[in-house]
C-alpha cells in the first residue's frame, strides 16, 4: 500500500491520488490531509505515532513550507517501510521508529529525471520539469505543488521497484546528511516535570512531552497554579472537570472529561508546562 499524509486539506490530495492511480495499482491510504498548515514538527509527532502501525509500506508525506525552494526531496528506506518527502525533518522522527536498530537509507530525488506527469490523454516525457499547461500547451512543472509532480510519482517509482534495488533507480542519489528533527525532550526532577506542549488534538487535548511514568504514584498535580486530579480515563473527573492522564502515545496530557483541555488550561502547542507536586495551590 501507499499511505498519504499532507496539510494540503481538500481538493489537493486528490491530484496526487490521481498520479499514483496513473503508474500503481497500490492500496491508497489516507492518514490525514488536516494536519497543522506548515506545522512540520505536529505532523513529525504524528507521523511518528500512527505509522507503524502499518504493515511494510511507501508512504508519501507532503508537509512542506519550503516548497519551491532548493531544499531536497527525499526517499528515505527505513526497515520494510519507505518514506518520500520533503528535507525539512517531518520524515526523521518516524524513520527511526520505523528503522529500529537498523540503519537508515536515504537518497535525494532528482526532478528532472522523473517521469513527467500530464493529465490522462496527454503525453507525458522523461523530464518532470515539462508538464501540461493550463491551455495543453507544455509548461514547466509548479513550484507549489510538488506533492504532484514530484513527491507522487516518486513513490510511485519507489513502490514498484525492490526495496534492495532503490539505488538502481536512475532518478536518485545517496544522500548522506538529511536535515533532522528532534522533538524535545522534558526535564524530570523528584517533584516537578519542566516540559512543552507537543500538540493539541483535535479533542483539545494537550499532550506534552512529559513521559507518562512521571504520574507514577501521584494521584494530583499543580499546573499553573491550579491543582489537578490524575486519572487513568476521562471518567475519573466529572465531565467539565480538568484531568492529568497518559495518553495512548504515552506522555501526559492535560484534558477536560468531554470538553477542550486546551482552552480550559490556555495552552497550545509549543508552550512550556511545569507540573509539580507541592502543598500550596489553588483547587480547580
Amino acid at each position: 500500500m501507499i499511505t498519504l499524509a499532507s496539510d494540503f486539506g481538500t481538493p489537493y490530495p486528490a491530484a496526487m491520488k490521481g498520479v499514483l492511480c496513473q503508474r500503481t495499482t497500490a492500496r491508497l491510504v489516507d492518514i490525514a490531509h488536516d494536519f497543522p498548515r506548515q506545522d512540520v514538527r505536529a505532523a513529525a509527532f504524528w507521523l511518528r505515532e500512527v505509522l507503524p502501525y502499518f504493515p511494510p509500506a511507501t508512504h508519501l508525506v507532503v508537509i512542506d513550507p519550503g516548497v519551491g525552494t532548493d531544499r531536497h526531496a527525499l526517499v528515505i528506506r527505513a526497515g520494510e517501510h519507505v518514506l518520500v518527502g520533503p528535507d525539512n525533518g517531518v520524515l526523521c522522527p518516524v524513520a527511526r521508529r520505523l528503522a529500529g536498530d537498523g540503519a537508515l537509507e536515504t537518497h535525494v530525488i532528482d526532478e528532472t529525471r522523473l517521469e513527467s506527469v500530464a493529465p490522462t490523454g496527454q503525453v507525458s516525457g522523461a523530464n518532470a520539469r515539462a508538464i501540461s499547461g493550463p491551455d495543453g500547451d507544455a509548461g514547466p512543472a509548479s513550484n507549489t505543488f510538488h506533492g504532484r509532480d514530484v513527491f507522487a510519482p516518486a513513490a510511485a517509482g519507489v513502490h514498484e521497484t525492490d526495496r534492495d534495488a532503490l539505488a538502481d533507480l536512475e532518478w536518485l542519489s545517496p544522500l548522506e546528511d538529511c536535515v533532522e528533527l528532534e522533538l524535545p525532550k522534558a526535564v524530570l526532577e523528584d517533584e516537578r516535570a519542566r516540559g512543552e506542549v507537543l500538540v493539541v488534538d483535535g479533542f483539545g487535548n494537550v499532550i506534552t512531552n512529559v513521559p507518562g511514568r512521571f504520574l507514577a504514584g501521584r494521584d494530583q498535580l499543580v499546573v499553573a497554579d491550579h491543582r489537578i486530579p490524575v486519572g487513568e480515563t476521562f471518567a475519573a473527573v466529572e465531565p467539565g472537570e480538568r484531568l492529568a492522564t497518559v495518553g495512548s502515545h504515552g506522555y501526559v496530557e492535560l484534558d477536560v472529561n468531554r470538553g477542550r483541555g486546551d482552552v480550559a488550561f490556555g495552552l497550545e502547542a509549543g508552550d512550556r508546562v511545569v507540573l509539580e507536586e507541592r502543598e500550596t495551590a489553588r483547587e480547580v
